[in-house]
Formats: C-alpha cells, structure tokens, sequence
C-alpha cells in the first residue's frame, strides 16, 4: 500500500471506522488526485508535494468535520455520468439511478417524449434522462437558483439539451405545457426523522431539498400529482421517489386524484422507494 494512504487513513480514524478512513483515503487519491489502482498498492514512487500537499491537508481537514467524500471532492457518478455537487445540491443517490431506469425502459422504444422533472437538484434525473432517451425533449424546475447554476454546469460538462427554469412547485400554476413523463425526487424525510440521520448529511446536504413537516409528509406529491392531472398527456405517467414510510399513503393519494395503474417498487435494499402513476 503506498504510504500515504495510510497517512491519510490514520488522520482520519479518530472520526471514522477504520474500514471507512481507509475507502475515504483510496477515494481521494483516485478521483482527486489521478492514482491508479495499481499506483495505490505499489506505486511509491509517486508523491503529492506542494500545493497539490496543501490541497490534500484541506481535504482532510474537510472530511473531519464530517463533509461528505463527495462534496470534498465536488462530484459523483449517476448512471455513468460524472456530476458536479457542492452544498447547494443533493448527493445523488443509487435508488435514484434505479427510478432513472425505469423510466428509461418505460419510454425507449415510444416516439420522443416530453419530461418534466420537479426538484432537479443536480439535474442528475434530468441530465441522464435527456442522455437515455434520444429525442427526448427535457425540462427542468427548482426553487433554488444556486442548484439551478450547478445543473446548468452539468448539463454542459454532459452535453445534454436541458430547459432548466426557477420555479417553486408548491407555488407554481397549472401551466399551458403538456408532458408525457413528470418526474420527482422531492423532499420527503420528516422533521422528526432528523434524529436517526447521520452527521455528514443533516449537517452538510441542503435543508430544503431534505426535508418536510410531520404534519404533511405527503406535501410535495400531493401538490406535483395536482398539477399533473392537467400537465400529463393522455397515457402519461407520473414517477417518484418516495419515503419508504409512506408507499401505502401515497398510492391512496394518487388514487384519490384519479391516477389509474398505480405500481409501488422496492429498492435493490427492500425498501418501498419508487412509484408510477398513469392518467
């Protein structure tokens, strides 16, 4: 192992599992610094000095504080695809690769569709949806105008065709445009759940994005499947990510606005996390 591996590892036990400090350490090395697998195991010859040292001692001293590899590092991979992600944004997460590809296998062999994807964040689900989908013409909608600048920076770094516009949905009216696909990964974590969340989220990743009052933990859904049942085309479709704690409530709300088809999936973990809902 090269030594500075170690180093970096024993700088960071005192705030993580060993196993955990030594994955930290390999992935600063590799995605920050440019070492190969086999300049990680063998390759002492190679040697961070400098600058370059002084950037690894603020990255360190970055990840002591709990913030996560990600943002240290400023970017993720989501479906193949390397994002840009910093404070203003969520971290994208696999279960939301998974509601990517349903979609994707939902719509690849229809005629080019309309999407609108509510609380792009990153613009991860937008993004790699434009990607998958040829043809497809792709909008995006968020409250905040520095998550919008990061996804406008992604879909450049990704080549991709994306309309990104500032809009608050829980403000926002029934709107002239028509879609084939609404999708949303909208906050859905509730106020009391906070407690159970660990440090390098509650503490780093944006409050907004994260969370909604006990009292309406449905709150965003209910408003997006509104606004859907006159913004879908006919044999549309409405998909989100949701609370695991909330499939059933959420299905009854769907049905409650006349959402036919209503299918509830579980993650690769178990847990209920996707729905699709047609008009």
């Amino acid at each position: 192992m090269h030594p500075i591996v170690n180093e970096i590892r024993n700088a960071l036990r005192e705030h993580y599992p060993d196993s955990e400090a030594l994955a930290l350490a390999k992935m600063l090395l590799v995605e920050a610094f440019g070492f190969s697998t086999l300049e990680l195991y063998g390759g002492k010859d190679k040697e961070i000095s400098g600058k370059r040292l002084d950037v690894l001692n603020e990255m360190i001293a970055r990840l002591k504080k709990n913030e996560p590899i990600q943002y240290v590092i400023g970017a993720e991979v989501f479906c193949g695809w390397t994002f840009e992600v910093n404070e203003n944004v969520l971290i994208p997460r696999p279960e939301t690769q998974e509601l990517v590809r349903w979609i994707e296998a939902d719509w690849k062999s229809d005629a080019p569709c309309r999407i609108l994807d509510v609380g792009t964040g990153s613009g991860c689900i937008a993004i790699s949806l434009s990607k998958l989908l040829e043809g497809a013409e792709v909008e995006a909608w968020d409250i905040s105008e520095g998550a919008l600048r990061v996804a406008r920076r992604n879909a450049d770094r990704n080549e991709a065709q994306v309309l990104f516009r500032r809009v608050d949905v829980l403000k926002a009216c029934t709107e002239d445009c028509r879609y084939d696909v609404i999708v949303s990964n909208p906050p859905y974590i509730t106020e009391s759940e906070k407690q159970d969340m660990d440090a390098n989220v509650l503490e780093w990743e944006p409050h907004t994005a994260l969370f909604v009052p006990d009292a309406d933990p449905l709150l965003f859904y209910r408003r997006i499947a509104e606004l859907g049942v006159s913004m879908l085309n006919e044999g549309g479709a409405l998909y989100f990510e949701i609370n695991r704690a909330y499939g059933e409530e959420t299905v009854r709300m769907l049905e409650g606005l006349g959402y036919k088809q209503i299918e509830l999936r579980k993650d690769n973990w178990g847990n209920d996390r996707m729905i699709k809902a047609n008009r």
